[in-house]
């Protein structure tokens, strides 16, 4: 795993991860170990969630926002009749220039609402599957080798479908799962312009003309937009009780951070997810605290940048982040080859949440050293790490699918 060179001034050498103490999740500010569910619920849980709100993510705006959802179009024979298709706009009257646009897919074998999976993809919702009566996005996107239908920042018809292989839109319907999923830049563009764009610069209910250091990055942004879609999915055709959040890499950042803030999530998924996602940061192992804030500054609170090259003084690491979502059922999933994310790392934040799991109750990770390459293991925190890159594969998807089978649905499948 540790093979590939790293960048200079980086680790990829096990043996070279410093000495480092993490952080208890059930020791309080005060000292106070905690010792059951009550407490864990009316003060532990709170106090992290300040201490992730306030040091690293950032605050979001409370409550639900008013807003308008609005059907665009519906095809109940999609997929060669396998599924209905449609698509929804959301507006913002008090954020006119604010337009989200959703896309729903639901089996037509199954009765509704169902069960479904949603997440936030990278290069607008066309490019998810190749149908041509997906509406193309108009939004700004970030270009670049793996997006090579993007030209000018703006997707052309070239795109279509390009991320297919991230989305198995067949598969998930064939299991019985619904499936929503929105482009992250309209909820707020991926690029550092002092947070005029998106929800920061048409909405942002603290009025100055940046977020101050305890306020919203664009992950926080990204996560309450995730929130705002679960405030209205029902009207989809997908159980507001039975979501699966799922995303990848900065998307996986996203929905740890979404699921552990909103408890209406029933599972929470992080592929890939890395420094500021599932990986500890005190490891220091691949990317770094002082890496990701200088590479992508307007993804965390600014104080967050305290912790550049000072990650021990952290009050808080990535396990605790985990233990959030807790009870519910939370998959944390590495690739072999994803170095960068650190593997060890993300298993290690999930064995380390475990205790939190077994206080409440659940089964948690069971599982003292990393499994085998594409063995996957656990009980109500799953892991597994796959051969492979820096992807979201078929492998990942079926591993999602079995977890979503047990805890959602209730269904028994053989894992592959």
């Amino acid at each position: 795993m540790d093979s590939q060179p790293a960048p200079p001034g980086f680790n990829y050498d096990e043996s070279k991860v410093p000495d480092y103490t993490l952080p208890d999740p059930l020791l309080m500010e005060d000292g106070t170990r905690v010792t059951d569910a009550k407490t864990w619920r009316e003060i532990r849980r709170p106090e992290l969630l300040q201490l992730f709100e306030t040091e690293v993510y950032g605050k979001a705006p409370g409550g639900k926002v008013n807003h308008q959802v609005k059907a665009l179009s519906r095809e109940q024979a999609a997929l060669d009749g396998k599924a209905t298709r449609m698509e929804f706009e959301i507006s913002f009257p008090d954020a006119p220039d604010l337009k989200w646009y959703l896309l729903v897919f639901l089996p037509n074998s199954a009765s509704r609402p169902v069960p479904g999976f949603l997440g936030l993809n990278f290069n607008g919702n066309h490019s998810i599957h190749p149908d041509p009566g997906i509406r193309l996005s108009t939004a700004w996107m970030r270009q670049g080798g793996k997006s090579p239908g993007v030209k000018d920042n703006r997707a052309t018809e070239a795109s279509r479908g390009e991320s297919a292989s991230r989305w198995p839109v067949d598969k998930i319907i064939s299991r019985g799962y619904g499936l929503a999923t929105i482009y992250y830049g309209d909820i707020d563009p991926d690029y550092d312009d002092g947070f005029q764009n998106g929800v920061h610069g048409t909405m942002d209910s603290f009025g100055r003309p940046r977020p101050a250091p305890d306020e919203w990055g664009s992950i926080a942004a990204w996560a309450w937009g995730l929130s705002r879609i679960l405030d209205f999915i029902e009207v989809t055709g997908i159980d507001p009780h039975k979501v699966a959040l799922l995303g990848h890499s900065r998307l996986g950042k996203t929905s740890l951070w979404a699921g552990a803030r909103d408890e209406r999530f029933a599972l929470v998924i992080s592929n890939d997810s890395g420094c500021g996602g599932a990986a500890l940061s005190r490891r220091r192992f691949g990317e770094t605290v002082a890496r990701i804030n200088t590479s992508f500054p307007h993804w965390f609170c600014g104080n967050f940048k305290k912790y550049d090259d000072n990650e021990d003084a952290l009050p808080v690491d990535q396990h605790m982040l985990i233990s959030l979502v807790a009870p519910r059922p939370v998959y944390i999933a590495s690739a072999e080859e994803d170095v960068w994310a650190d593997p060890r790392g993300e298993f290690l934040s999930a064995k380390h949440a475990d205790p939190v799991y077994r206080l409440l109750g659940t089964g948690g990770l069971g599982e003292e050293t990393m499994p085998d390459i594409d063995k996957p293991v656990g009980e109500t925190i799953g892991y597994h790490i796959r051969s492979g890159k820096h992807d979201v594969t078929g492998f990942d998807w079926d591993q999602y699918l079995n977890f979503a089978d047990r805890h959602l649905s209730g269904k028994k499948h053989d894992v592959p």
